[in-house]
C-alpha cells in the first residue's frame, strides 16, 4: 500500500524524448499503407474492396483497444501497459513485414492497431510524472511528433517499397518502434497503479462490438456481389442485426460499459458523435479515392503515379491536417465550436464537389485532398474539445471515447463504401474502374457531409474566451 501511495518520480527531458521517439516511430508505421495501397493491391492481387478493408482494419482494432488500454493503464500503471502494448505492435509490424499474402497482412495490421492506445498511455505517463504546466508542453510535443512521424511514413513508404520491397516499408519503422520501446522501458520510471475496483473491463461488450464491426465490414465488402451471393449477404445482415441488438443490451446492463449508451443520449455527445461519423465518412471516401485515382494509368484517365509520387502528392494534406488542430483550438476559443465545425463542413463540401467536377490535373487532387484534410481536422478537433468541456470532469474519458468510436466507424464505412463502388464499376477482365465511379463517390461524400449542417444548426455556439 505504501508503494501505491508514494508520489511518482519526476521525469527528465530524456524520458520525454523517448516517448517522442516512440510517437514518431508509431506514426510512421501507421501511415505506410495509405500511399502504397495501389502497389499493395497489385502485388497481392486485391480488389478495391479488399484494399479498403486493409486501409481501415488498423483503425478498427485501435478503437477497440484504446478504452481497454486506458482502463488497464489506470489500474496497473501506464508504463507497464504501454510496454506490453508495444510488444503486440512490434509483433504486428513483423507479421506485416513477412506477410506473403493478404490474410497474413490483415493479421499484422490487426496487431498493429494496438498502437492507437499508445498515445493516451503516453499522456497518462506525462501527466503523472510532470507538473501541470510542463505536462501540457510535453503532451503537445508528443502529439506533434506523432503527426511528424505520419508525414515521414507517408513520404518514405513509396521509395522504400519501390527501391527495396513492400516488406521493408513495414520492417524499418517496426525496428524503430522496437528501439524506442526499449528506450522508454529504460528511461521512464514505473508509475503507481490506480484503484483496482473500477468495475473491470467490459469484455462481453468488447467482443460484441468487435463482432459488429467485423460483420459490418463483410456486409459492405460483399455488397457489390449481391447478385451472385444474395443468401450470404442476407445471412450477414441478420448476424449484424443480432450483434447490434446483443451489444446494446449488454452495454445498457454493464456496470462499467465500454461504450456508455446513457452518455450517448446526452445532446452534446450524440450531436458530436453524429457529426463526427458523417464528416469522417466523407473524409475517408476522399482518403481512399484520391490515391486510387493517382494510380490509374495515364492511358485511361489517371496519372500513373508510383507509390513514391503518391506519397509526395499526399504530403500537403498531411501538413494541412497537422495545422488544423491548433487552428481549430484558436478558432473555437475566439468564435465558438459551432462556427469552426460549420466552416470545416463548408470547406469539405466545396472540396468534394470540386473534385467531382474537376480532377483532370494532379494539382486538382492535391489541393482538394489538402482542403479535405484541413476541414476534417478543424471539425474533429472542435467536436472533441466541445464534447470534453460539455460533460463533468469525471466523464471526459467516456464522452471522448464515444467520439473516437464513431470516428473510426465513419472512416471504416466510408472506405468500404468507396471500395465497393470501385469494385462494382470495374469491368470483367479489367483492373481499372470506370471514371464515373470516382465522380459518384465524390458526389455522395459531398452530399452526405452537407447533411451534417442540419445537425450543426442545433449545436451550442461553444464557450468563447
Amino acid at each position: 500500500m505504501t508503494a501505491t501511495l508514494a508520489p511518482p518520480v519526476r521525469i527528465g527531458k530524456a524520458a520525454v524524448a523517448a516517448l517522442g521517439m516512440l510517437a514518431v516511430a508509431t506514426g510512421a508505421l501507421e501511415s505506410v499503407v495509405t500511399p502504397t495501397l495501389p502497389l499493395l493491391q497489385r502485388e497481392l492481387d486485391m480488389s478495391p474492396a479488399e484494399g479498403a478493408l486493409l486501409s481501415i482494419v488498423l483503425l478498427i482494432t485501435g478503437a477497440l483497444v484504446t478504452p481497454v488500454a486506458g482502463k488497464l493503464g489506470d489500474r496497473y500503471g501506464g508504463k507497464r501497459v504501454l510496454i506490453r502494448l508495444m510488444a503486440v505492435v512490434c509483433a504486428g509490424g513483423l507479421v506485416s513485414a513477412l506477410a506473403p499474402n493478404l490474410p497474413v497482412l490483415l493479421l499484422g495490421q490487426v496487431l498493429q492497431g494496438a498502437m492507437v492506445g499508445a498515445l493516451p498511455l503516453s499522456f497518462i505517463l506525462v501527466r503523472k510524472h510532470l507538473p501541470a504546466g510542463e505536462s501540457k508542453v510535453a503532451i503537445g510535443t508528443v502529439s506533434g511528433l506523432f503527426v511528424g512521424g505520419g508525414m515521414a511514413g507517408t513520404l518514405s513508404a513509396g521509395p522504400v517499397a519501390e527501391g527495396l520491397s513492400r516488406h521493408w516499408m513495414f520492417a524499418l519503422p517496426t525496428f524503430a518502434v522496437i528501439g524506442a520501446t526499449l528506450l522508454v522501458n529504460r528511461l521512464m520510471p514505473d508509475d503507481p497503479p490506480g484503484r483496482p475496483d473500477d468495475g473491470g473491463i467490459d469484455w462481453p461488450g468488447l467482443v460484441l462490438l468487435s463482432g459488429t464491426l467485423v460483420t459490418l465490414m463483410l456486409v459492405l465488402a460483399l455488397a457489390p456481389d449481391i447478385g451472385s451471393q444474395p443468401l450470404v449477404l442476407g445471412a450477414l445482415i441478420v448476424v449484424l442485426a443480432a450483434f447490434v441488438t446483443g451489444w446494446t443490451a449488454v452495454e445498457r446492463r454493464a456496470a462499467s460499459p465500454m461504450v456508455d449508451l446513457r452518455m450517448l443520449a446526452r445532446p452534446a455527445v450524440w450531436k458530436s458523435s453524429v457529426l463526427t461519423f458523417v464528416i469522417c465518412v466523407g473524409t475517408s471516401m476522399a482518403v481512399y479515392l484520391v490515391p486510387q485515382l493517382f494510380a490509374v494509368d495515364t492511358d485511361e484517365y489517371g496519372f500513373g503515379a508510383s507509390a513514391t509520387k503518391i506519397g509526395f502528392f499526399l504530403l500537403p494534406g498531411a501538413v494541412a491536417a497537422s495545422l488544423a488542430g491548433p487552428i481549430s483550438g484558436i478558432g473555437a476559443r475566439r468564435f465558438g465550436s459551432r462556427a469552426v465545425v460549420t466552416t470545416g463542413i463548408v470547406i469539405m463540401v466545396t472540396a468534394l464537389t470540386a473534385l467531382a467536377a474537376v480532377h483532370s490535373e494532379v494539382w486538382h487532387l492535391i489541393i482538394g485532398k489538402a482542403m479535405i484534410a484541413l476541414a476534417n481536422g478543424l471539425c474533429v478537433t472542435a467536436m472533441v474539445t466541445s464534447t470534453a468541456t460539455s460533460v463533468d470532469q469525471g466523464d471526459t474519458g467516456i464522452a471522448t471515447s464515444l467520439v473516437l468510436v464513431t470516428r473510426v466507424l465513419g472512416y471504416a464505412v466510408g472506405a468500404q463504401v468507396s471500395g465497393a463502388m470501385l469494385t462494382a464499376a470495374t469491368p470483367s477482365g479489367s483492373d481499372v474502374p470506370a471514371e464515373s465511379a470516382f465522380v459518384t463517390g465524390f458526389v455522395i461524400a459531398g452530399a452526405v457531409t452537407a447533411l451534417s449542417l442540419l445537425v450543426t444548426r442545433t449545436m451550442s455556439k461553444g464557450v468563447k474566451e
